[in-house]
């Protein structure tokens, strides 16, 4: 019995040495499955006399049903660097109205001058 599928691939960009890539279903035996992503800013912590901002998207994950979602951005370039941001969002939190959001937090990868590294926190969009 074949069920066709349909989606797209992207490089994951591990840090697995073997090239990798995600599979993001978007539909099943003809029927659309629903993804989704969300917006995610903010500002750094303040280390070694500065912060940074930053600000990305999400990469998508299914609707409907609990999930996470995986980020990765760079954050603004302050006192002459930046850092990578990268992690993975918590559940879905559900609001009373409908939607939902994710809290996610971290440390940024370690630069600068001075090498130093910032934590981070927040929420995503709805």
């Amino acid at each position: 019995m074949e069920i066709p599928i349909s989606g797209f691939m992207y490089h994951s960009d591990d840090s697995d040495p073997m090239h990798s890539h995600h599979l993001y279903i978007t539909s099943w035996d003809g029927r659309p499955v629903p993804a989704h992503v969300h917006e995610f800013r903010g500002v750094t912590s303040f280390d070694v006399g500065h912060n940074h901002r930053y600000a990305g998207t999400t990469e998508p994950a299914p609707s409907g049903v609990p999930h996470t979602h995986r980020y990765f951005t760079f954050t603004s370039v302050d006192e002459g660097h930046r850092h990578e941001i990268r992690g993975v969002t918590g559940p879905a939190i559900p609001l009373p109205n409908g939607g939902h959001y994710h809290e996610f937090s971290g440390v940024t990868t370690v630069d600068g001058s001075t090498p130093h590294r910032h934590s981070y926190s927040g929420r995503t969009s709805l």
